[in-house]
C-alpha cells in the first residue's frame, strides 16, 4: 500500500437471523470508484428480503468479492478499499483468507491478493445490441463500456421504466458512472428517446440472455418447489358482490375522510378469517419433510404483491384482531413498502394463508399456486357486469369469480368446497363481514 494509506475490509453482513448467506444481485460501485462512508456499495437478495448495504468508511475500491448472481457467506470479504491512514486489515490477512474460501457459485478458488489487491474478473452477460447515441449527456458524466450493466437504484430503474428509457443509454454522472435520478431527467427532458419510425418496420435478429437471479430466481425456486411437491385442486366459484361494492362505496363517503379507503381486500381478509374459525383446517402448513400438519389458530394473511423485482408476499399478523380499517391501513403500508423495496424481513415471512389479485387486469378465473408450506391459496378475479336471471328477467349485477387452490394430500374436496361456498356467503351478504365493526 501506499505511504500513509491502509487497507479496509467491509464483509458481508449478518442480514438476518438464522441466514448463512445472501445472494449478490447487484453492485452500486466499480474498482477504482472512490466512494464515501454510508454510500449504498451493493444488494444482496436472502431467502426472505432484499438488503442493500453501505460503506462504513470512505476510500478507492480496489477489489469487488463476488459477481452478480453469487452465493456469498456471511462474514466473507465483499469489498476491499484503500483509505486514508490505518485500516483494518492487512494484504497477508486478506490474501490468506481468500485463498481459502470462495463464492459458493465460484468453479475456482478465489483469487490471491498480492501487494495490491487485484479485481476479481466479473464475467458479462451477452450484451444486446448496442442502443443509438443519446442526443446529449449531462456534464461530468461517465461512458460505459460497451454491454457493461448501468449502475444505479432502484427507484431510478423504476422511474426510467415508467417514462420509457433504456438505461443503458443514459450517461451517468455519480461515483463510477452511477445514474442519477438527475441524469435521467435531463436525458428525458433533451429528447433522448427515440422517435418512434414511421417507416417500414424493421427486421429484428438481437437476442440477449441474462441470468436469473435475486428476487426472480427465488420466484422460481418457489414456484417449482409449490407445483413439484404440492398435488393441487383448485376451485373457481362465481360470486355477486353487488351488495358489497354498495356498502363498500357507502363506507367510503361516510368514512373515508377519517378512517381510510377500503378497497375489496379488507372485506376478502374479513371473509377468510370467518371461515378459518370454522376450518383450521384450512389455516396451516404442511411440513411434508416432517410429516407435520400444523394448524394455526392466529390468521397472518399473505398478499401476493407485483413489484419492479417481480412478486413477493407481504404478511398481514393477526387479521382476526383486526378491523376492516386496520387491516386496508396495514395493507397500504406494505404495499408502499413492499414496492419501493423497504419491507423488511418480517414483512415478508410468516403467512399462513394467501391471497392473490391482478385486480382490473385479472381474467375471469385463474389457478392460483399455494405458497409453499400452507395448503390453501385465494384467488381474486376482476369484478364485471353480468346479467343475472332474477326469475322474471335478466338484471345486471357486479360479479367475480374466486378460485381457490388446495393442498389435497390434507385438505379433502369435500373440505374445499365446503370453504369456497362460506367465503362466497359472506362475500354476497356483507353485512355478515360487519358484526364486529
Amino acid at each position: 500500500m501506499a505511504d500513509g494509506k491502509g487497507l479496509f475490509e467491509i464483509k458481508v453482513p449478518d442480514v438476518g437471523e438464522g441466514i448463512a448467506e445472501a445472494e449478490l444481485t447487484g453492485w452500486s460501485v466499480s474498482v477504482g470508484a472512490q466512494i464515501k462512508e454510508d454510500d449504498i456499495i451493493a444488494e444482496v437478495m436472502t431467502e426472505k428480503a432484499a438488503v442493500e448495504i453501505p460503506s462504513n468508511a470512505s476510500g478507492k475500491v480496489l477489489y469487488l468479492g463476488g459477481s452478480v448472481g453469487d452465493t456469498l457467506a456471511i462474514g466473507s470479504t465483499l469489498i476491499l478499499l484503500e483509505v486514508d491512514g490505518a485500516g483494518n486489515t492487512t494484504v497477508e490477512d486478506v490474501a490468506k483468507r481468500l485463498a481459502s474460501t470462495a463464492p459458493a457459485t465460484a468453479a475456482a478458488p478465489a483469487p490471491s491478493i498480492p501487494s495490491k489487491p487485484v479485481p476479481k474478473p466479473r464475467p458479462e452477460a451477452s450484451a444486446p445490441r448496442p442502443a443509438p447515441k443519446a442526443a446529449t449527456a449531462p456534464a461530468g458524466a461517465q461512458r460505459r463500456a460497451e454491454g457493461e450493466r448501468p449502475l444505479t437504484t432502484p427507484s431510478v430503474r423504476k422511474r426510467a421504466r415508467e417514462l420509457g428509457v433504456d438505461l443503458r443509454r443514459v450517461m451517468g454522472s455519480g461515483p463510477a458512472g452511477r445514474i442519477t435520478h438527475e441524469d435521467l431527467t435531463h436525458f428525458h427532458q433533451t429528447g433522448g428517446q427515440v422517435a418512434a419510425s414511421v417507416a417500414k418496420r424493421p427486421q429484428r435478429s438481437g437476442e440477449t440472455e441474462e441470468r436469473v437471479i435475486g428476487l426472480r430466481r427465488k420466484i422460481a425456486e418457489r414456484m417449482a418447489l409449490s407445483k413439484s411437491r404440492i398435488p393441487h385442486i383448485t376451485i373457481v366459484e362465481e360470486v355477486d358482490v353487488t351488495e358489497l361494492e354498495a356498502l363498500r362505496g357507502q363506507l367510503n363517503r361516510a368514512r373515508a375522510e377519517t378512517k381510510g379507503k377500503l378497497t375489496i381486500l379488507p372485506f376478502v381478509i374479513r371473509a377468510i378469517v370467518d371461515a378459518v374459525a370454522a376450518q383450521p383446517n384450512i389455516n396451516a402448513h404442511f411440513e411434508d419433510d416432517a410429516g407435520m400438519f400444523r394448524k394455526f389458530e392466529a390468521v397472518h394473511v399473505g398478499i401476493a404483491t407485483q413489484t419492479p423485482g417481480g412478486l413477493i408476499v407481504p404478511v398481514v399478523r393477526h387479521c382476526e384482531a383486526m378491523s376492516l380499517w386496520e387491516s386496508a391501513a396495514e395493507l397500504g403500508r406494505l404495499a408502499s413498502a413492499a414496492r419501493d423495496g423497504k419491507a423488511k424481513a418480517d414483512d415478508l415471512s410468516g403467512s399462513t394463508i394467501t391471497i392473490t389479485s391482478l385486480g382490473a387486469l385479472g381474467a375471469l378465473a385463474t389457478t392460483p399456486i399455494i405458497n409453499y408450506p400452507e395448503v390453501a391459496i385465494v384467488g381474486i378475479n376482476k369484478i364485471a357486469v353480468r346479467p343475472h336471471w332474477d326469475g322474471k328477467g335478466f338484471v345486471p349485477r357486479q360479479k367475480m369469480n374466486i378460485s381457490c387452490s388446495f393442498d389435497h394430500r390434507v385438505i379433502d374436496g369435500w373440505d374445499a368446497a365446503v370453504f369456497v361456498q362460506k367465503l362466497k356467503t359472506l362475500l354476497e351478504t356483507p353485512a355478515l363481514l360487519m358484526l364486529e365493526d
